[in-house]
């Protein structure tokens, strides 16, 4: 019951504070960084299809945000970021909770 007694901010930071959510959140902070070097620095005649990455990379969370105006747009790629974070975290808490318990010695 000792996890029923965690605020909102506690959970969230249980569940974020793990490498397999920094990690997708460090792959996420390295596309968007791609995609806003590839806006201003490189010159183009035609559109570019760099921004797709971030859709594609926060998916399919951030899907749900396309048919938004442009500015809850963006809002939906920092949405879909933080709730796929959240979905792995919650899988790799879960999964090293069944490994600890695998490996815990029968009388502990």
């Amino acid at each position: 019951m000792a996890a029923s007694s965690r605020t909102l901010p506690q959970s969230l930071r249980h569940y974020l504070v793990n490498p397999a959510a920094l990690g997708y959140l460090a792959v996420v902070a390295a596309v968007g960084v791609w995609v806003g070097l590839d806006m201003l620095l490189v010159e183009r005649v035609d559109a570019s299809f760099a921004g797709v990455w971030l859709f594609i990379v926060t998916a399919p969370t951030s899907f749900l945000f396309v048919t938004l105006p442009d500015e809850l747009l963006l809002a939906g790629i920092a949405v879909g970021a933080v709730a796929q974070a959240l979905a792995l975290g919650a899988a790799y808490r879960s999964a090293r909770g069944r490994a600890a318990r695998r490996t815990s010695p029968a009388g502990a």
